[in-house]
């Protein structure tokens, strides 16, 4: 059957995914027919599933560079699929059967190219050239789902990319750019999830797709959810809404210098994660906050400006020209705080969510992954070469057969 054919009829997919903050397994079930330009996309359910406490506390562990045994990373890999697959039974309740699952998984490790990359502490910010190849490693097995749910699965959807020089991220921008794009309107899609990364999105028309361009634009929620589990010594895990950072004042100052940090200069394709703003960089910052005698709030308040003050020093380095409109999603979007510090830095320019625009932000990222799915089931590549900066467009995603 020709792709097109296929794709005439709608597919429910399931996406599942759980990012660098590591809050829990993001799942969508998602109705979706068309192929590119006429890819359509029904939200028919999202449920974000926590992971057992042990279990967090283990990925979080391993995410940090503590020392584990292979055996202790089989089960760890084992324990994630088994949740994953959880929920993707879990979220099918009451709907008809799903026939394709696009399980992104979890990320526990990311290196980018060596050549184009960055390094793996705040310390040294530029690698040694072990390789020209990335290395990106998502736990949580897609074969070991498969056999659980009994629905074909893809995963492992970065290597592909990678293996032809690409970072393996963002990979999202592909799908961004066939569901968010407007005719008329330059866009930024800014997800600001552990890590923040943004889609730049022309107007659509003319050779617009080859001038899309996107990359990790550096710290989202991970350094402000560490600095509050950190400051509340572990009473809370996140900054509702924002309010504690809105109770405090940003050290502009310390914002510049910490703006100095390496990654911020390098140019685009460019990718990063908890290697670099986890918590040897939290501890860092931390440090470097006493000669300023802040308190809780305004260290809060500091991170928070940094999050929103990267974002928009990438746009204005390095987007040919600033866009019309910026739509946010992932956990950052719910930020009042931070929306409103990323509205005051961007003047003019107006900040909405994806919401606002009809696709959903909290689960946009667990829906892109079941497209993605989709899209390798009908043999569509997925990676867009100006974001990943790999050489060419690739199919993307391991296919995982289900013989249960």
């Amino acid at each position: 059957m020709h792709p097109t054919e296929e794709a005439a009829v709608s597919t429910r997919v399931i996406g599942l995914i759980s990012g660098t903050s590591v809050d829990g397994i993001d799942a969508a079930l998602v109705e979706i027919s068309g192929t590119e330009l006429d890819l359509k996309v029904e939200l028919l359910a999202g449920v974000t599933y926590p992971y057992p406490a042990e279990l967090r506390e283990k990925i979080l562990a391993v995410g940090a560079g503590v020392a584990i045994s292979m055996a202790e990373l089989a089960e760890i890999d084992d324990a994630i699929a088994q949740v994953f697959a959880q929920a993707a039974q879990n979220i099918q309740t009451g709907h008809q059967p799903t026939t394709l699952i696009g399980s992104h998984g979890q990320t526990v490790y990311h290196r980018p190219p060596a050549d184009r990359g960055i390094g793996t502490t705040p310390h040294s910010p530029l690698p040694t050239p072990h390789s020209l190849l990335g290395y990106s490693l998502q736990l949580g097995r897609g074969g070991l789902i498969a056999h659980l749910t009994g629905i074909t699965t893809v995963s492992n959807f970065r290597v592909a990319d990678i293996d032809i020089g690409g970072h393996g991220a963002p990979l999202v921008p592909r799908v961004d750019a066939y569901l968010l794009s407007h005719p008329q309107e330059g866009r930024c899609i800014q997800n600001i999830g552990g890590i923040g990364n943004v889609a730049y999105i022309p107007p659509r028309h003319g050779d617009w797709l080859s001038k899309i361009r996107a990359w990790d634009t550096g710290p989202g929620n991970s350094l402000l959810d560490l600095a509050v589990e950190h400051l509340s010594a572990g009473a809370k895990t996140y900054d509702q809404d924002g309010n504690w950072a809105a109770s405090g004042t940003p050290c502009h100052p310390l914002v510049e210098q910490w703006l100095n940090q390496d990654y911020f200069h390098l140019p685009p394709p460019k990718s990063t994660g908890r290697e670099l703003f986890g918590v040897a960089y939290l501890h860092q910052c931390l440090k470097d906050a006493q000669a300023y005698q802040l308190n809780t709030a305004d260290i809060l308040a500091t991170l928070t400006e940094l999050t929103a003050a990267s974002i928009v020093h990438s746009y204005r380095t390095f987007l040919p020209e600033m866009p019309q409109r910026v739509l946010l999603c992932g956990g950052g979007s719910r930020n009042l705080y931070l929306k409103s510090r990323l509205e005051l830095l961007l003047a003019s320019i107006p900040v909405l969510t994806t919401d606002e625009v009809g696709l959903s932000a909290d689960f946009k990222e667990a829906i892109a992954f079941a497209v993605l799915a989709y899209w390798r089931h009908l043999g569509i590549p997925g990676n867009l070469p100006t974001a990943t900066g790999a050489p060419q467009e690739v199919l993307l995603g391991e296919i995982h057969q289900s013989y249960s």
